[in-house]
């Protein structure tokens, strides 16, 4: 039995199809590409620097109408962000998502807000266990938009000493070095 979406689905194939006089099969694929986008919306650079990064994981987020307009125009900041379990859900605390201008007041969420992130259960399970155990933090990394919805990619740090610091930013010096040199030649 075919369903109203699916139906949908093959009236739009053929509609660009005939629209750009290719084959089906190619209007399926272009369609496809538009329907998977990705857009970053927000990065947090500087975790990446404070913090060794050991896994990451994606999540839902729970938000309002508001705070996806605010996402949508890129007002968020994840710099002081981060991640706590609490029984047995995962809140993201201490993200500033700017109000919306476009609306009242009234109808305005509160900018830094705690949030839940939407995980399933066996990796909630997996982050306590790290998180109590090993003396883990869950950082923000970025926040993205992936088909329509607001995603936020997240990683379990151990904090950075003064001196690993310090070696990280020789490497990274050595590497432009050696790029630079390379260039040259």
């Amino acid at each position: 039995m075919i369903t109203g979406y699916e139906r949908f689905v093959g009236y739009a194939e053929r509609y660009t199809a005939q629209k750009l006089s290719i084959h089906r099969k190619q209007a399926r694929l272009l369609m496809k590409d538009k329907s998977e986008g990705f857009k970053v919306i927000a990065d947090n650079r500087q975790a990446r620097f404070l913090y060794e990064i050991l896994e990451t994981y994606e999540a839902g987020i729970q938000l309002t109408g508001t705070e996806v307009k605010s996402i949508r125009a890129g007002k968020v900041n994840l710099q002081d962000g981060y991640a706590l379990v609490r029984n047995g859900e995962v809140w993201l605390i201490n993200v500033h998502i700017s109000p919306y201008t476009q609306s009242s007041e009234y109808f305005n969420h509160e900018p830094r807000r705690t949030r839940k992130l939407l995980l399933h259960r066996k990796e909630i399970r997996t982050l306590v266990g790290k998180v109590e155990q090993q003396g883990l933090t869950l950082v923000p990394l970025k926040m993205y938009l992936k088909r329509g919805l607001v995603k936020v990619s997240f990683a379990l740090g151990k904090g950075k000493k003064l001196h690993d610091k310090r070696e990280d930013m020789k490497r990274r010096d050595d590497q432009r070095e050696m790029q630079r040199a390379m260039k040259r030649y």
